[in-house]
């Protein structure tokens, strides 16, 4: 990786690329991604041969030197590059590493990757957070026995923790995994779902389903549950239950009444993590039924140990659309 160095006010900064080919693959199509480098930090970045200059003011031209770096050091680690990376670069460009020794309380490592993000490893991919909230959230994750992340949707909420509970089972920090939702209907009523049973709730866990199936592969996964290591199952079948040894995931919690929320967090176990996800505007309970969402933040943000993690429509990772959408119903409300 090529030096940084010390930028004047009004910068020039010649980085050199050694392998011509994974230069190609920075630059992008037609210099897409430098394009998009230079729209995003105002400056501009010229190709000469297997060099880039950097041209603007101080600090955009060497943020852009560092992200350029980044994305040649992922490039060069065998790891393809793709327009989410780049947006991750430059949102998480120049933020610090925590924890600062790389560990988690209970000892399990992180992982980072180059610029400061943690990198979950499960059976099938690499996970890298892509907002400064995400990792603050990752951190959560490992650091707490019982963690909240609350903001509106596709800010990653769910597929992170998913992706830190197959990280936390396949390192042997946790026996099982157990992902629930509660089976609230919006609109279509259960009963009018054909099938049996779990015909009827399939539908309401498929995305844990779908997150599943992005971290492990399809035999394994069919086999994990087959042995009740890995259950999907819905709030209501959580009473009575004690979740030890095991990573526990509530997702759409805003749809949890309050005794179903206090029933919930009462199961934690020994040696078990819970993650509470959901989005305060999206309740699908019956007017007048509090969230237990809403209570359990009033009830218990004061405790230690407890993480609370928020994301805004600056967090949201799919589509650019979704944020905008999510902007204008905030600012209609």
């Amino acid at each position: 990786m090529p030096p940084l160095p010390e930028p004047t006010k009004n910068s020039e900064i010649r980085l050199e690329f050694p392998d011509n080919r994974l230069l190609i693959d920075l630059c992008g199509e037609y210099d897409h991604n430098l394009a998009k480098i230079e729209q995003n930090l105002s400056v501009q970045i010229l190709r000469r041969g297997n060099k880039l200059v950097i041209l603007g003011e101080e600090n955009p031209a060497l943020e852009a030197a560092r992200v350029l770096n980044d994305l040649y050091a992922r490039l060069d680690g065998g790891d393809p590059l793709e327009q989410g990376q780049i947006d991750a670069a430059l949102r998480m460009n120049g933020l610090p590493a925590t924890p600062s020794d790389g560990k988690t309380r209970d000892g399990n490592q992180f992982e980072m990757f180059r610029g400061g993000n943690f990198e979950i490893k499960t059976r099938k991919k690499k996970v890298e957070p892509r907002t400064e909230a995400q990792k603050a959230y990752v951190a959560a994750l490992f650091e707490n026995e019982l963690s909240f992340g609350i903001g509106p949707a596709g800010t990653g909420k769910t597929y992170l923790a998913v992706a830190v509970a197959v990280s936390m089972f396949l390192d042997g920090h946790v026996d099982r995994i157990i992902l629930s939702r509660p089976a609230v209907e919006a609109g279509e009523k259960l009963g009018y779902l054909p099938g049996d049973l779990k015909d009827k709730i399939d539908p309401y866990m498929q995305p844990l389903y779908d997150a599943l199936n992005d971290f492990l592969p399809s035999k394994q996964l069919a086999r994990l549950m087959e042995e009740k290591r890995i259950e999907i199952a819905p709030l209501a079948f959580m009473r009575g239950r004690t979740l030890s040894n095991a990573f526990v995931l509530l997702d759409e919690a805003q749809n949890a009444t309050s005794m179903q929320m206090k029933m919930f967090l009462t199961r934690l176990g020994r040696g078990s993590r819970m993650a509470i996800t959901g989005d305060r505007t999206q309740t699908d309970l019956p007017r007048g039924v509090n969230s237990g969402l809403v209570d359990a933040e009033r009830l218990l943000i004061k405790i230690p140990k407890i993480g609370f993690s928020y994301f805004t429509a600056k967090d949201v990772v799919r589509h650019p659309l979704v944020a905008a959408i999510i902007e204008a119903y905030e600012a209609d409300a």
